[in-house]
């Protein structure tokens, strides 16, 4: 959701300027902070939370559709890539403060760079109208869900990359090396996952009863999928103790059906056949 400095052919100069302003700030700090050396690692820490912010001020501008000459909302599939990555960014400048993520930021800064340059070719369309009075609350808990979705997604790799660690250390005579709390990193995974569940099904019981008409596309298949994907994992976990690679499994099979619910066929509407679907 980076403003794109194509959309407004005719505001080239101070003014669109200055809106693209916070997505290059943005842009600029996300790649110092995907750097390696760790000599600096406070100051590319610091980077990091500078790109989140002008992040968040570029993402209210395209929001507004500040600079696109037409009133109403901009989004599109790079729009809400580029507000799922903040809304992750958002829960890792907590975290990380009470807890080692090692390895985190230069992953999350190089995705940063990615939605970035992705949101300035993709920048979405204009939407006048939303398609009722409650496709925003519908739009905002849909975000949501990728946002906590995506979070848990980035427990269970950084779970996942200790326990590996962990099983190679004594392999190599050597203590392990990041020194995780796994226990209490498994945890948060899962209230992730139970966080999303919840507002995922609220996405879906309001797409049910606020439709008009109700259609079976591609993404409300894919979000029940999904749906019933994560309703598995939970009930996993809470029958059977699952943990480790095979709930990771099932984590990442739901949130790439949930990736493809809304991301996935908005690309395919609007890159590959080139229409204008509505905001929900």
């Amino acid at each position: 959701m980076i403003l794109s400095f194509g959309a407004d052919p005719a505001g080239l100069a101070a003014g669109a300027l200055a809106l693209a302003l916070p997505s290059v700030v943005a842009l600029a700090c996300y790649v110092a902070a995907a750097m390696r050396s760790e000599r600096f690692s406070s100051a590319l820490r610091t980077a990091l939370l500078v790109g989140w912010i002008a992040h968040g001020l570029a993402l209210v501008i395209d929001i507004a559709g500040l600079g696109s000459g037409v009133p109403g909302a901009r989004f599109g599939f790079a729009p809400a890539l580029s507000l799922t990555l903040w809304l992750v960014l958002a829960v890792y400048q907590l975290e990380s403060r009470l807890l080692p993520l090692p390895g985190a930021r230069r992953a999350l800064a190089a995705c940063g760079i990615v939605v970035v340059v992705l949101a300035w070719i993709y920048p979405g369309r204009v939407h006048p109208q939303a398609a009722s009075i409650w496709a925003p609350l519908h739009w905002l808990l849909g975000i949501a869900s990728y946002g906590l979705f995506g979070v848990a997604v980035l427990h269970a790799l950084l779970l996942n990359r200790a326990e590996r660690q962990m099983r190679r250390a004594p392999l190599a005579g050597a203590a392990p090396a990041e020194g995780l709390p796994l226990l209490r990193l498994e945890r948060l995974t899962f209230t992730f996952v139970a966080a999303g569940f919840v507002v995922l099904s609220a996405v879906i019981v309001l797409g049910a009863v606020f439709a008009s008409p109700w259609r079976w596309e591609h993404k409300t298949v894919f979000s029940i999928l999904s749906w019933l994907v994560f309703a598995g994992l939970l009930a996993g976990r809470r029958a059977f103790g699952w943990r480790g690679p095979k709930a990771a499994g099932w984590l990442y099979a739901g949130a790439a059906l949930l990736l493809l619910a809304y991301v996935g066929s908005r690309f395919v509407l609007e890159v590959l056949l080139h229409r204008a679907p509505p905001l929900t």
